[in-house]
């Protein structure tokens, strides 16, 4: 519904062609406005209504207060792997999750692992490379994301969410300690819920579009010949170069795996093409805006850059293996 109505207005009513880089621009920002923000608020309404009736104590204590010997990380990445969620719309899920007391580095591991092995990226690889390299992609990807989350848990970095994150914690506590004890209606709780979610999108929304036209621009005007030029040589910094070279794109995995065909058929390595697809999917310029609402800047670096370099090496593993 989303696509038809942006393909009417971009290509009938604005009159500008699909094959045109303007027209794939556009449509690329038209389009994934639409489905962010509405993502966006269904989320934030979700997370509203689990932090509303779920017992998150329970959760907190078994992730805080057991020995689960990293299956605290695991669970992230797994509930990563089976949610349809983009590294932009995970933000509020970002936040639901802090504010319910889920260890930092664990909800770093959900947030990395939910772009990177999702259900759409594993269907097409293995439509695209066969099992094994599949296989090797989702292991690869699930221990990234849950070392980095290990790592990262490691460097006490709640003092590094930005203001607006903290304010939203704090209300969020706020509001659950305010109907804890009380016999107040899920329903009655409605209202309040979708006004906290409107107030996440509205918080969030500049950097998504900023995010968003970013992603546009590369989209529709940076041709894929540019990337093959420059990543063809097979040396061990052409994977570091690929990386580099993802960052200012913005794409899903539906719309990168078939680049990655395309640049593994025109002589470019495996681990340097995939290295490039997860830097893509999960490590990106846009993303990075939009993570500003709820990171200080200094956060965002620290977490790009452990992510950055376990997907170097990643590429690197790769690259040795296949």
């Amino acid at each position: 519904m989303i696509e038809t109505f942006a393909d009417r207005l971009v290509f009938e009513l604005l009159g500008l062609s699909s094959d045109s880089a303007l027209g794939a621009a556009v449509h690329f920002f038209v389009y994934d406005t639409i489905k962010i923000v509405l993502l966006l608020f269904v989320i934030s309404f979700v997370m509203g209504v689990v932090n509303a009736t779920f017992p998150i104590d329970r959760v907190r204590h078994a992730l805080t207060r057991r020995r689960l010997y990293g299956l605290d990380y695991f669970l992230a990445a797994l509930f990563g792997a089976v949610t349809p969620f983009c590294s932009c719309s995970s933000v509020p899920l970002f936040i639901g999750f802090v504010a319910g007391g889920i260890p930092l580095g664990v909800t770093f591991t959900f947030l990395i692992a939910s772009p990177l092995i999702s259900e759409v990226a594993v269907a097409m690889f293995l439509g695209t490379f066969g099992l094994k390299v599949t296989l090797l992609y989702v292991v690869s990807g699930t221990v990234l994301s849950m070392a980095a989350g290990w790592i990262l848990s490691r460097m006490r970095l709640h003092a590094y969410l930005s203001d607006w994150a903290k304010a939203a914690l704090a209300q969020s506590t706020r509001q659950t300690k305010a109907w804890d004890g009380t016999d107040v209606s899920l329903v009655h709780r409605l209202p309040d819920i979708a006004r906290e979610a409107s107030g996440v999108v509205r918080g969030v929304l500049p950097y998504v579009l900023i995010g968003i036209g970013i992603g546009a621009a590369m989209h529709g005007y940076v041709p894929e010949a540019f990337f093959e030029r420059h990543l063809a040589a097979n040396r061990w910094w052409s994977v570091p170069l690929a990386v580099l070279a993802a960052a200012p794109v913005y794409a899903n995995a539906a719309g990168i795996v078939p680049i990655v065909e395309v640049f593994v058929d025109k002589g470019i390595a495996l681990g340097t093409a995939i290295a490039f697809m997860m830097a893509v999917i999960g490590l990106s310029l846009p993303e990075a805006l939009m993570l500003k609402k709820v990171m200080t800047w200094r956060l965002i670096g620290i977490f790009f850059g452990v992510v950055t370099v376990l997907i170097i090496v990643s590429g690197w593993l790769f690259n040795g293996l296949l």
